[in-house]
């Protein structure tokens, strides 16, 4: 059976001390692909890359050439996969969504540009394929990240 395409988590950002890295995610019937699509510095000569062509480059990519198409990328088989969890975004803050399986974790937030994906990530929690937990939920009023 040829590995299959079920969802494109795209305009997710993880701040870093110096930059903002640009981040997709992709979830096929074997594994889940986190693609690094840019970074953006703090240095306003550094601003240019916001993601947009990688984002492009990567939305039309075969699952199986997901990961080759940067160093950065990293693969989780799906039977490692343990959670998705997205915080809904608040006027003042961003939507949150975190990557965990067992052994690491990616938290990513949505870009200025970005939807959440909800009506997405609710019909992968109804998918038998996927076994992970996935958890839609609204910000706690104490939850200061």
């Amino acid at each position: 059976m040829s590995e299959t395409r079920l969802a494109h988590l795209t305009e997710w950002a993880r701040k870093r001390p110096n930059s903002i890295e640009f981040w997709e995610a992709f979830l096929t019937t074997e594994r889940l692909v986190c693609c690094f699509a840019g970074e953006s510095f703090s240095s306003a000569l550094l601003r240019a890359d916001m993601g947009e062509r990688a984002r492009e480059e990567l939305a039309d990519l075969a699952p199986e050439d997901l990961l080759a198409h940067n160093e950065r990328n990293v693969e989780i088989p799906l039977s490692d996969l343990e959670s998705i969890s997205l915080v809904r975004g608040t006027r003042f803050r961003r939507a949150r969504l975190t990557l965990a399986w067992d052994g690491g974790e990616l938290a990513l937030y949505n870009t200025k540009a970005g939807d959440p994906q909800e009506p997405l990530l609710e019909s992968l929690d109804e998918d038998p394929r996927i076994d992970a937990s996935i958890e839609i939920t609204d910000p706690s009023l104490f939850d200061r990240s």
